[in-house]
């Protein structure tokens, strides 16, 4: 087939993400040989190839959808943000450097382009269907010049695009019709239609309007996705879609324990896969909640402080809020604490860091005996090993070093007391492990927690991308998707004024 779809957004978390997942998996369950693809992606939350390439989780979560393996095709250009101007652009899975905002919109993006486009050819080379993800919305006129990831890649692979809207925001009929009148002609000629996402109630209230805007636009409706609670997949940049929520409404069995056993996440600046965290959702009886004041540390059965891609910057923050008091308090008191990543850097005893934050010697708090220091190429890997009698699994991704001087060993990092560190990103999700290490907390804290035997939350996952896939089944226009994809845009479609200006 080797056929093609770009899925666009009104906005930002409009469920692009969501709405290519459930086409991969829809489509593999056809038959289709199928991939995802995002040409540009901005995102903390990321992934380790097993090629030892960097790609944003949410294409790897898409490839998972597809059962494929996700490569480094899939998301060629990765942009990590590290403040409010600057991220950190990894190409083809190894970062090259950082830029400004403007130094990357303002020529480096465009030079990327003709990457972007090899990879795109040659996945559609490989598979019978590439279901391409945008990125924002693709009005944005103000960035059209250097796009390279909605029209901008439309229009040079000649890829139809489905523009999704979320209605549980409101103003999605505006919505479509302006995001299709800000397009110049050429690139209206590549909007075939549009998926309203999230409805809620009679969706027979919605018709009149679908009517209208077919009227307005002469563009196809290709579905009314319905609202689903306890959906969930792993997300770009923010914490509103994560698999933890979705998992924990998915869950009804009681916990098998007495207690329950609740979980603190330090929301520190510029958190980066917070993911790992879903994991322990996962499990009956688990209770998982984002903090940022150390009083809400204080019925934690285990706090976790999670990666980020500022590990001085969350140190500082931790400290300002007086989060670093209360974590010195729970671990004086052998009080259960994980420290992941940037996470476990700072709970060492000193931070030489001249890469990341450029900050030199910084003190760390001191919690395990740990000295990292910040190198200027990135580990990046797929690792396995054994913890607390168990098989591990997990990925590296960090620029800090960590030079272990005692403790028992745990992964690659160590155990003091009931404090926990390692780089390994993922490891929650190895289920007897994960069992074994929620036995330990639940001893410390003095809970009367017994983690679910059966608990996998692998089989969890394929669940949540078996019901996206479901929706797309039961509540999309497949055939003309299907005939979008092998056939390419629709012929004749009417310009919509103004136009781009």
């Amino acid at each position: 087939m080797g056929g093609g779809l770009l899925i666009a957004g009104t906005t930002s978390d409009a469920g692009k993400s969501v709405v290519t997942a459930g086409i991969c998996r829809w489509l593999v369950r056809q038959g289709v040989k199928v991939a995802p693809f995002k040409g540009q992606n901005m995102s903390l939350n990321s992934f380790v190839t097993r090629e030892g390439a960097e790609i944003g989780r949410a294409q790897a979560m898409q490839a998972q959808a597809a059962r494929v393996e996700p490569t480094a095709l899939m998301n060629p250009v990765l942009l990590k943000p590290g403040s409010d101007r600057s991220s950190q652009v990894v190409l083809m899975g190894k970062p090259v450097g950082e830029l400004s905002a403007r130094g990357y919109h303002g020529g480096r993006q465009q030079a990327l382009l003709g990457t972007v486009l090899e990879c795109l050819a040659e996945l559609r080379g490989t598979y019978d269907a590439v279901i391409c993800e945008g990125a924002g919305s693709p009005a944005e006129i103000n960035l059209r010049r250097t796009d390279i990831v909605n029209m901008g890649i439309a229009r040079a692979a000649r890829l139809p695009v489905v523009v999704v809207g979320d209605i549980d925001r409101g103003g999605v009929f505006a919505s479509f019709f302006g995001t299709t009148a800000l397009l110049s002609p050429e690139d209206q000629a590549l909007v075939a239609g549009y998926v309203v996402n999230k409805f809620r109630g009679d969706v027979t209230l919605l018709h009149p309007g679908i009517e209208m805007l077919r009227g307005l636009t002469g563009r196809h409706t290709y579905g009314i996705l319905p609202y689903a609670h306890g959906l969930g997949i792993d997300e770009e940049d923010g914490l509103r879609v994560s698999m933890r929520g979705a998992v924990r409404e998915s869950v009804v069995a009681p916990p098998v324990g007495e207690d329950v056993l609740r979980v603190a996440v330090c929301a520190v600046p510029l958190m980066s896969n917070f993911t790992d965290v879903d994991a322990l959702a996962a499990e009956p009886g688990v209770v998982v909640r984002f903090v940022d004041r150390p009083e809400e540390l204080t019925d934690a059965d285990l706090v976790v402080v999670p990666g980020t891609r500022g590990t001085v910057r969350a140190l500082e923050w931790l400290r300002e809020r007086g989060l670093a008091a209360e974590l010195a308090r729970r671990a004086a008191e052998g009080r259960p604490v994980l420290g992941i990543c940037g996470g476990f850097q700072l709970l060492g005893e000193h931070i030489e860091d001249d890469v990341e934050s450029k900050a030199g010697s910084v003190p760390g708090l001191g919690l395990l005996p740990v000295r990292v220091r910040f190198a200027a190429e990135k580990t990046l890997a797929r690792p396995v090993g054994e913890a607390l009698g168990e098989r591990v699994e997990g990925y590296e991704i960090h620029h800090g070093v960590a030079e272990v001087l005692g403790g028992e060993p745990f992964l690659d990092g160590c155990r003091t007391g009931a404090v926990w560190g390692t780089h390994w990103h993922g490891s929650l999700e190895s289920d007897g492990f994960r069992r074994r290490f929620l036995e330990q907390v639940a001893r410390a804290a003095g809970r009367r927690f017994v983690p679910a035997p059966g608990t996998s939350f692998g089989a969890l996952r394929e669940e949540q991308l078996d019901r996206l896939g479901d929706l797309i089944e039961e509540h999309a226009d497949t055939g003309a998707l299907l005939r979008l994809i092998e056939q390419g845009p629709p012929a004749g479609l009417p310009f919509i004024p103004p136009g781009a200006p």
